[in-house]
């Protein structure tokens, strides 16, 4: 289930007319060429969630925004758009429900002179139809 969950991630973001037409690359692991901005899921974990009579996983994903600007705010608009794309992911996907999404952490770090990289932690409870 974790693999076709971040399919599911992947396309929620390609999906977000926003979030297709701001960043240059939206991507499974960090683009190995790609002009900033980019997001990409970094990475992901995940636990037996399963019950008496059903299998289930919990899946803890990563996902990391890279963009330009020596401002915080700078990435503002992009973050709230990917956060609001992960909200609205449907609960009912082929081969398996969401149970639940939480948002977990994240992370804001200035890396290099003006590229800003914010890493965002979700935790999400699935059970397979």
């Amino acid at each position: 289930m974790e693999i076709e969950l971040r399919s599911v991630m992947l396309n929620a973001f390609a999906d977000n007319p926003v979030l297709s037409s701001e960043l240059n690359s939206i991507t499974e692991e960090a683009p190995a060429r790609a002009s900033l901005p980019w997001l990409a899921i970094t990475t992901s974990a995940s636990t037996d969630w399963s019950h008496k009579t059903g299998r289930g996983r919990e899946i803890r994903v990563a996902v990391e925004l890279q963009c330009r600007g020596d401002d915080p705010a700078t990435a503002a608009l992009l973050v709230r758009r990917i956060e609001k794309a992960i909200e609205d992911i449907s609960e009912e996907q082929d081969g398996f429900t969401i149970v639940s999404a939480h948002f977990l952490r994240a992370r804001t770090e200035q890396r290099r002179p003006a590229v800003r990289a914010i890493l965002f932690e979700y935790r999400f409870r699935l059970l397979a139809h």
